[in-house]
């Protein structure tokens, strides 16, 4: 896996992901962050998830990695490397009960193996990538179909928002939210992350 150092997550970048969880649509990135432990491999083998922690859900995301500092005017092209298809993996009870009391998503995106990445492949910049779809597959059916064109906030936006808030360097990466279509894992999941019908990475889960 190329280094990671930090994991930044942008939650409700696609329209009809807002709204399919009854979402007010944001007007500026929302941001949210994982802790490196929370990464998993998405390499074949089988991913442990916590028991007992109520609804699991996956969310397919195209990840952006940083080769380099931000600095103030870089473009997206030269900033971002690599890129992946990567889970956003959310305990959906737990993250209800805490947006009720207003309180961070820590405990309910930062667990452990929530944050499955698939393996790098060369950036092909900002404009080719809009020309191909990414989606994921679960136990042989399309559940998830997207492009970055329907994002809300394209790339530009993310990494500027991003490095101006943040301060990001070289190694880390952002999950640049989902479209429509997420739902919960059950036990035995098999779960294929797909760029332009090719596979990328792929894993079963596990609960126990």
């Amino acid at each position: 896996m190329n280094e990671i150092k930090n994991i930044y997550c942008v939650g409700r970048n696609y329209v009809n992901h807002a709204k399919e969880l009854n979402n007010d649509v944001p007007t500026k990135p929302l941001l949210f962050s994982k802790p490196n432990r929370s990464l998993a491999k998405a390499d074949g083998k089988e991913i442990m998830l916590q028991e007992d922690k109520g609804a699991v859900h996956y969310e397919a995301e195209l990840v952006v990695r940083l080769g380099k500092p931000y600095e103030k005017g870089i473009k997206v092209n030269e900033i971002v490397d690599s890129m992946a298809l990567g889970l956003d993996l959310t305990l959906r009870d737990v993250q209800s009960e805490l947006k009720k009391k207003g309180h961070p998503w820590l405990m309910a995106k930062g667990f452990p193996n929530a944050a499955v990445i698939s393996d790098f492949i060369p950036f092909p910049g900002e404009e080719k990538c809009k020309e191909k779809n990414f989606a994921l597959i679960k136990n042989g059916e399309q559940v998830q179909l997207g492009n970055i064109k329907q994002m809300i906030f394209d790339l530009q936006t993310l990494v500027d928002y991003c490095g101006t808030h943040l301060g990001t360097g070289e190694g880390d990466i952002i999950f640049t939210g989902t479209p429509e279509g997420v739902g919960p894992i059950v036990d035995g999941d098999h779960m294929e992350l797909v760029w332009d019908g090719d596979p990328l990475g792929e894993c079963k889960f596990r609960q126990g």
